[in-house]
């Protein structure tokens, strides 16, 4: 199972990007592949190629109206069960004997 956190946006004149986050954002809500928004980018959890297909997908939609994208990927590949988006944060809540402000 991996854990695959990643950030992308397109190099734009404007300061915000959100507008893209945005677009990308639709394209992960709607492949149904588990996941998590953060601040700074976004955590899917699944089998290597369902994860990277939908980065691919995301690429390929900035791709078909800008020049140039920034990508930043991490992966984290564990054999196993899924789960691991919410039970590597139940495991350091548990270490600390209390919720975190997540």
């Amino acid at each position: 199972m991996v854990l695959l956190e990643f950030q992308m946006v397109p190099h734009v004149a404007s300061e915000s990007v959100s507008q893209y986050v945005a677009q990308i954002l639709d394209i992960v809500d709607q492949s149904g592949v588990p996941y998590q928004l953060t601040p700074m980018g976004t955590i899917l959890e699944g089998e290597w190629d369902e994860v990277m297909a939908v980065v691919t997908r995301c690429f390929k939609h900035l791709a078909e109206h800008h020049n140039r994208i920034g990508t930043h990927i991490k992966i984290d590949y564990r054999s196993g069960p899924a789960g691991r988006l919410r039970k590597k944060i139940e495991s350091v809540e548990n270490k600390l004997g209390r919720k975190l402000a997540t």
